[in-house]
């Protein structure tokens, strides 16, 4: 009886060493294949990294050829598409990539580059990247200034603002507003602080302290913050960039026009939605009964009597260039212009510096970025006395010596000393203080200002820029 126990027993032994034998051998086995996956999974881990960062090198390699050579969008001797080995510290190529480059438009800076990168590894593993480069333009701020500035109460700002002098702001500001400066002298004769006041300030209400104690946060007025000692704008550089102008005008498909003489005070646009415009010699200045002006320019700005000279079409590069003052106003469709008045060479005289005049709306069809205007004036681009009450105006807006803004009038009994609305949407940059109003409240007495984005990545033709070096604008990882 024991002895077939025994054999018994030891049946049922070998049975279980068999069972648990077999769930060991599963589990090593499903222990070997997680291993497996996850060094494969490691691995391809890896080498789409591997590819990513070759991806992100070509961007790099790309933005150090163009601070090279600026106008190059074949990728040089290679040509689009090449693959450039990616070689590491010790000699070994890791990975590769290939770039496929989108040159700019006519008048424009804006360069997109596709970067496909893969590993040495696994060339099946591909990342791309997508960017865009440009020079960067006065245009990208909704505000430019080299002087002192004040924004009074009713005036609205969308967009960023700086200038390399102080800025006052008593309006409403949406983006961030900086100033060159820490501190500056409010000169104002009812400035809330004179000396030690802060570079961007304001005397809305509760007016800011001065200097150095700490300034609040003041969101009703600057909701985006505000920011001091920040790098200037270089308006000096902006002659060159003029000149440039009217050689791309006189020899590259543009649009030039002489001082226009015979007793002629300037010329007068009119934009057309089909891609022409009428060109005018102004004859003379408009009077007004009982309405002065003051200003070494006792003029109203506004066209009494003028000849048309013809109908031309828009110039294929999108540069007119006028050595002359010049009065623009119209509507564009589906074009690009960069619209300047300069008399060149500089006279010493700073009453003979050329003038831009808008009386009348200036306005685009489409606000998708199809549309876009420059208007570069050597001396200022100004509102004169006969405009109206309600004005439009669209466009990037650049005054090299004088300022943007409106001419003062006065008198008794005069209708043009106050207008009411003034809407901007575009851009402005200002050598000298700006203003469409004055603290008499003569002028515009609401004053909106709404920046185009559209104009960071595509400003007018040829528009002046503030650097020669190429930036990245975006940057994103694609699928295709």
């Amino acid at each position: 009886m024991i002895k077939k126990n025994i054999r018994k027993n030891k049946g049922m032994i070998i049975v279980q060493t068999l069972v648990f034998a077999a769930i060991a051998v599963m589990i090593i086995g499903a222990l070997a294949s997680f291993a497996a996956t996850s060094v494969k999974s490691a691995r391809i881990t890896y080498n789409r990294e591997q590819a990513f960062q070759s991806a992100e090198a070509g961007i790099d390699y790309y933005r150090w050829h163009l601070a090279h050579a600026s106008t190059d969008y074949t990728d040089g001797t290679y040509g689009l598409g090449y693959a450039h080995p990616l070689i590491d510290k010790n000699g070994n190529t890791i990975g590769q990539f290939s770039l496929n480059i989108t040159a700019p438009t006519q008048g424009s800076s804006l360069v997109k580059i596709k970067s496909t990168g893969s590993s040495s590894l696994d060339s099946t593993q591909l990342r791309k990247i997508s960017a865009q480069l440009a020079k960067p333009s006065i245009a990208e701020h909704a505000f430019a200034g080299n002087s002192a500035m004040r924004f009074g109460e009713g005036t609205e700002v969308f967009g960023s603002v700086h200038s390399n002098g102080g800025i006052r702001f008593d309006g409403l500001a949406h983006n961030l507003v900086t100033s060159g400066v820490a501190t500056y002298t409010d000169s104002d004769s009812d400035a809330c602080t004179t000396s030690n006041s802060y570079g961007v300030h304001t005397c809305l209400g509760t007016h800011d302290p001065t200097s150095p104690t700490p300034l609040p946060a003041r969101p009703d007025v600057f909701a985006a913050g505000r920011a001091m000692g920040q790098p200037v704008i270089s308006f000096s550089g902006f002659t060159d960039d003029v000149s440039k102008l009217k050689t791309t005008a006189q020899t590259s498909g543009g649009f030039y026009r002489d001082t226009a003489g015979g007793g002629s005070v300037g010329y007068h646009i009119v934009l057309k939605t089909n891609d022409t415009f009428d060109l005018y010699k102004i004859n003379s200045w408009a009077s007004v009964d009982h309405c002065d002006s003051s200003g070494s320019e006792d003029l109203s700005w506004s066209i009494n009597t003028q000849t048309l000279l013809g109908n031309y079409a828009f110039p294929t590069n999108g540069v007119i260039f006028i050595q002359d003052n010049l009065v623009v106003d119209g509507q564009i469709n589906g074009a690009r212009l960069t619209i300047t008045a300069s008399l060149l060479p500089e006279p010493s005289d700073t009453t003979q510096l050329k003038n831009i005049i808008i009386n009348n709306d200036l306005s685009y069809t489409n606000y998708d970025g199809t549309d876009s205007i420059g208007l570069v004036a050597q001396g200022g681009v100004m509102v004169g006395m006969i405009s109206d009450n309600n004005l439009k105006i669209d466009g990037a807006l650049m005054a090299q010596h004088k300022a943007v803004g409106r001419f003062y009038y006065n008198g008794s009994g005069c209708d043009y000393t106050k207008r009411s609305v003034i809407s901007l949407y575009g851009m402005i940059a200002s050598y000298a203080r700006y203003g469409f109003a004055f603290t008499d409240e003569t002028g515009y007495i609401i004053r909106n200002i709404n920046y185009d984005a559209n104009l960071l990545y595509a400003p007018p033709p040829n528009f002046p820029l503030t650097s020669d070096q190429y930036q990245i604008l975006s940057w994103q990882e694609v699928k295709n």
